[in-house]
């Protein structure tokens, strides 16, 4: 790996992206620590303190690197264009003119991409409308009126807007996958304050041979659970395909074969989002219904919290791990059965004078296409639930804060920078076979 950074720099185009990318980051820093005018910025961060569901928002104070808590410019970080584009995905299934549109090529996909700023410009501004009226009056405005107000909401869409645009030209100018390297950095931004909180429970004010001994272990967890996420996100089953022989002019084209390659992680993160957000919607709205905790409306409330699972002293709220394992599982189906569709695989091989060996082409292709699917996808989200819960289950064991840099969190970022590594050493070897044409 070092060594392909080391060839990156030495190219002199890749070396400018590279440089670019950093300087993108940087900007987004200085954004991170900006604060909304008009704002109190210890608002959220004293309000979360106080609330149960604490737990349920930390997740999306490190998706934006601290700045919703912060309350800066960026508190809305990339979260309305990750929420948009999973919301264009979706329709792009449902509403069959948009699934043309993709079925065009670069322009249709560009027609997307144009519609999924809209989309996030959009969201972001109700999102703004709503933190603006909504906790304004509360304590987070100065001073409660119509100006304040407009400054607060025009400041943090702007911000999510820039944030965006940031993205796409570290796409374009930079080393690619320019959302998910903003993710990516806020994630990672994040980190001295998880190791802070893992040093002030296990470590300081310990002798040194029990505190040694704690950041062994610590250091041996985190590793075995980035090796995890690291085979989970790149685990695969790969499904062979033969084609028949062609005649070409004068000449018959031997046989060729290939590969289907199926990922055991499917979905990536997807379905952890999108049941984290179910049961945290919830427990987030409850803490300003002011609910009676010890009635069943209380205890329902407590089984959805992730912060009362694992807790000895109330067993039956760790109820709530089945509720979400179950959903992971089946948003991990779900997604998947919308991006991938084997009966249009097996026609496209069909098509194509293709076989998988020892199988029909056509129905007995997909039925097999579909068994495999279903059993790794079992497989993939089951590994996905595990590595969510770590996190949750030292936080409930230990009764710590939540670290931010697990879970949710870490798969993220072992993913974005696997396909970063990929990028790069693609481009490097797109450039190396030009010079080699060129000689």
């Amino acid at each position: 790996m070092w060594n392909m950074f080391l060839n990156a720099f030495k190219v002199k185009e890749i070396r400018k992206k590279i440089l670019f990318t950093l300087f993108m980051l940087v900007v987004i820093r200085f954004g991170s620590d900006l604060p909304v005018p008009g704002v109190k910025t210890d608002f959220f961060k004293n309000l979360f303190d106080s609330f149960a569901a604490q737990d349920a928002v930390g997740w999306l104070n490190s998706m934006t690197g601290g700045s919703f808590e912060q309350m800066s410019v960026f508190a809305l970080s990339i979260t309305p264009y990750i929420t948009s584009s999973i919301i264009m995905e979706l329709l792009t299934i449902a509403i069959p003119a948009l699934e043309d549109l993709q079925k065009e090529g670069d322009e249709g996909r560009k027609k997307i991409a144009e519609y999924t700023r809209y989309v996030t410009v959009a969201l972001a501004l109700i999102e703004s409308t709503a933190m603006a009226v909504g906790f304004g009056g509360q304590g987070l405005l100065l001073e409660y009126n119509a100006i304040s107000v407009v400054i607060a909401i025009v400041s943090m869409t702007a911000g999510s807007a820039f944030l965006m645009w940031t993205g796409e030209c570290i796409t374009e100018k930079g080393v690619g996958n320019g959302i998910s390297v903003v993710l990516l950095f806020n994630i990672i931004s994040t980190i001295p304050s998880d190791f802070n909180v893992l040093y002030e429970k296990f470590i300081k004010g310990q002798r040194a041979a029990f505190g040694i001994t704690y950041a062994i272990i610590i250091v041996a967890v985190i590793l075995a659970i980035i090796a995890f996420s690291v085979l989970l996100q790149d685990a695969k089953r790969e499904i062979p395909v033969q084609y028949a022989s062609k005649v070409s002019g004068n000449s018959r084209v031997g046989a060729q074969g290939s590969i289907i390659p199926l990922k055991v992680n499917t979905a990536g993160v997807i379905p952890v989002i999108f049941a984290s957000s179910i049961m945290s919607l919830p427990v987030i709205i409850s803490q300003f219904l002011d609910i009676d905790m010890s009635s069943l409306a209380g205890a329902i409330i407590n089984v959805l919290n992730s912060g009362t699972w694992f807790n000895s002293s109330y067993p039956i709220y760790s109820i709530g791990v089945v509720i979400y394992a179950i959903l992971v599982i089946f948003f991990a189906y779900f997604y998947t059965s919308i991006t991938f569709n084997p009966n249009e695989v097996a026609n496209n091989i069909k098509k194509q004078g293709g076989f998988i060996p020892g199988l029909r082409p056509g129905k007995e292709t997909s039925t097999y296409l579909e068994h495999i699917l279903n059993y790794i996808i079992f497989i993939g989200a089951v590994g996905l639930t595990i590595v969510a819960l770590v996190p949750v289950a030292v936080s409930g064991i230990f009764n710590i804060s939540r670290i931010s840099f697990a879970g949710t969190s870490l798969l993220i970022v072992v993913g974005v920078i696997l396909e970063t590594l990929e990028s790069i050493k693609s481009q490097l070897v797109v450039r190396n076979y030009k010079g080699f044409l060129s000689e």
